[in-house]
């Protein structure tokens, strides 16, 4: 057959095949009239070198495989030099990966020093480890408090979010709440203490309570933008930051986020964002359980949804579910606010 059939059959270009041969891994035949004629053995000689080349195996390293289909061979690697073969390609990839985990540790590391620059908490304060099992894109980064998330450390900017996030729907899942008293249940605060929301006295306060924040060189639970209503914590907490001085003026006698994450890792976002509040922490979900709010899981976590109560006098006295975009929401709780004064 003529090198293009050869090229066709095996997948390749012309242009390889005349490498192979270059290489003298392809010996065809010439005929009288000086082209090469080449058989069903150069077919399967020429797929050989594409497959390997798929494994990361150069073309100049399958001469072992070949020499033992040539042997008669029925496998390429049935012969103890391509087993050895596959030891150099393996222990060469091992070699390229060292140099890549040691890169990525060094880019974490500064990471990690830049996103705490200026904060009260440090690196190593924070009892997380991102370096966890670099051996494999697929390896998985400690959350505190949560678990295991799979994937590399993101680098994604948590303050800003996609424009095709799907919208969440009022599932009826919070109608039950207004009117409701508040427990008497107490928190642990980012600021050191506790907070008694059923000891909040009169006035009006504001509870968001959040899925979960993220922060530079953590991960979210996978498919967490798919998630309706997931996405957009830290923006909510932006949004709230920059409102409070307003919410305070509008009636508000105090403002508190709330989630499930511990209070360490609850006390770095509030002072990489500069909160003028603090976070409520609430890891085994009693809130949720008391009040039957609703939640959702993601990551093998049981986590809160997003929504926002106006406490007055010990009583939800309004509830905002479900919230969306949350970069807007505190907005919408200011105008609540304007709208109804006391």
């Amino acid at each position: 057959m003529r090198i293009g059939e050869l090229a066709r059959r095996a997948g390749v270009t012309t242009k390889a095949v005349r490498y192979y041969e270059s290489l003298g891994l392809l010996e065809p035949r010439r005929l009288a009239n000086g082209y090469r004629d080449y058989d069903e053995h150069d077919v399967r000689v020429a797929r050989e070198i594409r497959a390997l080349g798929s494994l990361g195996i150069a073309v100049e390293r399958t001469r072992p495989f070949l020499e033992c289909l040539a042997a008669g061979h029925r496998h390429a690697d049935d012969c103890p030099a391509s087993l050895v073969g596959y030891r150099d390609a393996i222990d060469e990839l091992t070699q390229r990966i060292d140099g890549l985990t040691a890169r990525r540790a060094v880019l974490i590391a500064h990471l990690r020093e830049a996103a705490h620059r200026g904060s009260r908490v440090s690196p190593a304060d924070e009892g997380e480890d991102l370096m966890t099992d670099h051996t494999s894109p697929t390896g998985s980064t400690g959350l505190p408090g949560s678990g295991s998330l799979t994937g590399f450390a993101s680098l994604t900017d948590y303050t800003r979010l996609p424009a095709d996030l799907p919208v969440p729907e009022d599932d009826g899942a919070a109608a039950h709440l207004p009117g409701t008293r508040v427990p008497h249940l107490r928190f642990p605060d980012t600021g050191g203490g506790t907070v008694g929301i059923g000891d909040l006295g009169p006035g009006r306060t504001v509870i968001y309570v959040y899925p979960l924040t993220g922060r530079p060189g953590t991960d979210l639970p996978d498919g967490w933008d798919a998630i309706p209503g997931a996405r957009g914590c830290t923006p909510e907490a932006c949004g709230f930051r920059d409102h409070h001085r307003d919410l305070l003026a509008a009636g508000a006698s105090g403002v508190f986020g709330l989630s499930s994450q511990d209070t360490g890792y609850q006390r770095e976002v509030v002072d990489r964002l500069h909160l003028p509040f603090a976070m409520l922490s609430d890891p085994a979900l009693s809130l949720a359980r008391t009040l039957n709010l609703p939640t959702f899981e993601a990551g093998g976590l049981t986590l809160y949804k997003r929504l926002t109560l106006i406490v007055r006098d010990g009583v939800i006295e309004h509830v905002f579910y479900p919230i969306f975009p949350p970069g807007e929401h505190a907005g919408q709780v200011l105008a609540w606010l304007r709208d109804n004064p006391l």
